[in-house]
């Protein structure tokens, strides 16, 4: 079978990228832009297409007949067309779990850096502003510890899990959150609106569905009362950007910290960037790279392989 991989740049430069062993045929491009022209003609007789940072829609899928699996070098699945993949019998495969060591590290990172004001102090060390001030300049902003705080974690799948035990070593006690809506289905987890209002850090790790979409928002950080910092490990359509923005500014929350947004790379025109650019203390962004430590990006790629090959096997075997 014929595969194409669209977009290596999405792994780090220089990690080994083996062609999985099932593949006859294969073709690699550095990067592919996100036009559906251009994917269609580097992906012509594909049988399977491996890509994580492009969107593949309907048009795409139905140009390319001998499509039979499109697989994900990512753990979301929002950015490929489902409802195009099952009418065209187009498999469509994810990468889960390959960043459980990286992701919950990337997390704290975030949450130790707003908590603790990082950037803010790391900033008047560099301009100078440090020296021309003296010791007040640093006694300005209090630091916040992490011990005896209590963690409320969005999206309990094997990431989540491990933030918790992190937390646990740090002293926070940690409370599971049931869906929004739903009753809590054992003594593990705590009501949605409870966790809201009890929480003082909240860190968001569930997938980006119709269910999730906007799922901070006004009314959700309206029922924050004990002000909590908001950490985004999620999708950034799980947050709305104004309601956040806003929140920050009006002292609603602490401060927001995060690694995915709306729109990636961030819109000039996005709230959360003019608040950042507005230096707040307690509001932290990475572009999209909590995923990006060599190992996690070696056991991704040793999952791609294992599943474009076992898919190979089966579907010659069927």
């Amino acid at each position: 079978m014929k595969a194409v991989l669209l977009d290596e740049a999405r792994f780090l430069k220089g990690l080994e990228l083996p062609k999985p062993e099932r593949v006859s045929q294969y073709l690699t491009f550095r990067k592919t832009p996100q036009d559906n022209k251009i994917i269609i003609e580097r992906c012509q007789d594909a049988d399977v297409i491996i890509s994580g940072s492009l969107r593949i829609e309907r048009e795409v899928i139905e140009s390319l007949p001998n499509l039979k699996l499109i697989q994900l070098t990512s753990s979301g699945m929002n950015a490929v067309d489902h409802k195009a993949c099952q009418d065209n019998h187009v498999e469509l495969y994810n990468a889960a779990a390959f960043a459980t060591k990286s992701v919950p590290e990337h997390t704290f990172m975030l949450m130790l850096n707003a908590m603790r004001s990082g950037v803010h102090y790391h900033n008047t060390v560099v301009d100078g502003s440090w020296r021309k001030a003296g010791s007040k300049e640093t006694k300005a902003l209090p630091t916040i510890d992490i011990e005896d705080q209590i963690l409320g974690i969005i999206g309990v799948g094997t990431v989540g899990k491990r933030v918790s035990e992190i937390a646990q070593v740090f002293g926070m006690t940690v409370l599971w959150a049931e869906h929004q809506g739903k009753a809590p289905r054992n003594k593990d987890y705590t009501d949605f609106d409870t966790v809201l209002a009890a929480s003082n850090v909240i860190s968001l790790h569930c997938p980006l569905t119709e269910e999730t979409k906007h799922l901070i928002n006004a009314e959700s950080l309206a029922k924050m009362s004990k002000k909590p910092l908001v950490v985004n490990m999620a999708r950034g359509g799980v947050v709305e950007s104004k309601a956040m923005a806003e929140a920050v500014q009006n002292n609603q929350v602490l401060g927001y910290a995060t690694d995915v947004f709306e729109k990636e790379p961030i819109a000039e025109d996005d709230p959360l960037l003019t608040l950042a650019k507005q230096r707040h203390p307690h509001v932290v962004f990475s572009p999209h790279v909590g995923a990006n430590s060599k190992n996690a990006q070696h056991k991704l790629w040793e999952i791609v392989q294992q599943q474009v090959n076992e898919f190979i096997e089966n579907y010659k075997n069927s």
